[in-house]
C-alpha cells in the first residue's frame, strides 16, 4: 500500500500541474474529484495496473504485481515446441552459488516450486515465492492492497491448482467484492487444452477431453441415377453430372471439353469435394452458398462466372428440378440486364469487366484478357 499510495500521490501532483496550465478534464464538475479541498486534476484517472503477462515474457521483466508463475517453467511456442525457461535472477544466483544444473532446472519446471528442493539453499528459497505457493485468498488481498490506491481496475490473476472446486472460486469472487477490488481474474491450472506456461508437465491429467463426433460419408451404391448438364464457361463447355441415391443427391462429376489439364483438374477437385460433402450429410444450401458466385477473369455472361460457379449452378438447378441449365435462350429484351447483373469484377482493379470484340476487358483500368 505504501508503494501504490506514493505512486498515486505523485501522479495526482503531476495531473494538478497540468490542470493549472490547461484546465481540469471536461467532466470534472460533479465527479468524485469535485469536492471541497480536493485536488483539481487534468486527468479523470492517473493510475492503473494493466495486464502484462505475455508482454513481460517478451521483455524478460517482472509482470507487474504478479508473483513469479514459476522459477523454471515449460513454455509452449507456436509450433508446439516445449522450452524450459529459467528466471534469470534465480539462474544467476544458482550459478554464483554453485548449485546450478540443467537437471535441477528441469526438476523445478516439473515441480513448479523450489520450497521443497534440498538442492536449493535455505536462504534462497524465501526469495522466490511462486504464484502457486500463494493461496488464492492472499492473491486477492494482494490485489486489494494495490486497488486501494489505484484509480482504475487492477489486473491480477488468482491462480488455482488443477483440483480447485466451484466453491473455491466462489469464495474468491466474494472476497474480491468485500475488499473493494474492481475486478478479479481466476485461472485453474490445466483448464485449457494448451496454455502458454506449464509446470509439473503439460498434461495435468489433461483438462476434460473433448472428442468431436465423427462424420463419415455414406457408402456408394453400385447403381445410381442422375443427369448430365452442359454449361458454357470461359474455359470451354463443362459437363456436370449429378447422381443421387435413395437419400438424395449423392455425387457430382465434371468433365471439360478442350481444357488444359490444370483447369480440368481444378473442376474435378471441386466436384470431388462437393461429392464428399453431399455423402457426409452437409446441407446442400450450405455447399452452394460457399461456391456459387465465385468469379474468374473469363466469364460467360448469362451462364457462369467461373467453373466452380457453373458446377454450383448445375447442382442448384438439378435440386430444383429445372429441365435446362442455361442454353443462352434468354429473350432479347432481358439479355442485356441479365448480362449486366452477372458481370464479374476486374482482377486488376475490381471494376466491372465487359465482353466485346471477342474479348473480356475493363474500361476502368484497361485490363484485357486478350492482352
Amino acid at each position: 500500500e505504501e508503494i501504490m499510495s506514493f505512486i498515486r500521490e505523485r501522479s495526482h501532483q503531476c495531473s494538478a500541474r497540468l490542470a493549472e496550465e490547461r484546465g481540469v478534464f471536461p467532466n470534472f464538475p460533479g465527479s468524485v474529484h469535485d469536492r471541497e479541498g480536493g485536488t483539481r486534476l487534468r486527468n479523470a484517472t492517473t493510475t492503473t495496473i494493466a495486464p502484462t503477462g505475455t508482454l513481460s515474457i517478451i521483455a524478460n521483466c517482472s509482470s507487474g504485481i504478479e508473483p513469479l508463475f514459476a522459477v523454471s517453467y515449460i513454455r509452449n511456442v507456436l509450433d508446439n515446441t516445449e522450452m524450459v525457461e529459467v528466471h534469470r535472477t534465480f539462474e544467476q544466483m544458482a550459478k554464483d552459488g554453485g548449485f546450478y544444473s540443467e537437471e535441477l532446472m528441469k526438476e523445478i519446471a516439473e515441480k513448479g516450486s523450489i520450497k521443497e528442493l534440498p538442492e536449493v539453499p535455505d536462504e534462497i528459497r524465501p526469495l522466490f515465492v511462486t504464484a502457486h505457493d500463494v493461496t488464492p485468498e492472499w492473491h486477492v488481498r494482494m490485489q486489494a492492497g494495490f486497488q486501494k490506491y489505484t484509480d482504475n481496475a487492477v489486473s491480477k490473476t488468482v491462480n488455482f491448482s488443477h483440483d480447485a472446486t466451484t466453491g473455491d472460486v466462489e469464495k474468491v469472487y466474494l472476497l474480491a467484492y468485500e475488499t473493494g477490488c474492481k475486478g478479479v481474474t481466476i485461472y485453474r491450472d490445466g483448464s485449457r487444452g494448451s496454455q502458454v506456461l506449464n509446470i509439473g508437465g503439460v498434461n495435468h491429467g489433461q483438462a476434460e477431453s473433448y472428442t468431436p463426433g465423427q462424420v463419415r460419408p455414406r457408402p456408394r451404391p453400385d447403381v445410381t441415377t442422375g443427369a448430365t448438364r452442359k454449361v458454357e464457361t470461359g474455359c470451354g463447355s463443362l459437363y456436370v453430372t449429378i447422381n443421387e441415391d435413395e437419400y438424395g443427391m449423392f455425387e457430382v462429376f465434371s468433365s471439360m471439353a478442350r481444357a488444359g489439364a490444370c483447369k480440368a483438374a481444378q473442376s474435378e477437385a471441386v466436384s470431388r469435394l462437393i461429392s464428399l460433402a453431399l455423402r457426409s450429410g452437409i446441407d446442400t444450401e450450405a455447399i452452394l452458398k460457399s461456391i456459387k458466385g465465385i468469379r474468374c477473369p473469363l466469364p460467360v455472361l448469362g451462364s457462369a462466372s467461373s467453373c466452380p460457379d457453373a458446377i454450383a449452378t448445375a447442382v442448384e438447378q438439378y435440386k430444383e428440378g429445372s429441365p435446362h441449365l442455361c442454353d443462352g435462350g434468354t429473350d432479347s429484351e432481358s439479355s442485356s440486364s441479365a448480362a449486366l447483373s452477372h458481370c464479374p469484377e476486374c482482377p486488376e482493379c475490381g471494376g466491372m469487366v465487359e465482353f466485346g470484340e471477342g474479348c473480356v476487358f475493363c474500361r476502368s483500368c484497361g485490363f484485357s484478357k486478350c492482352g
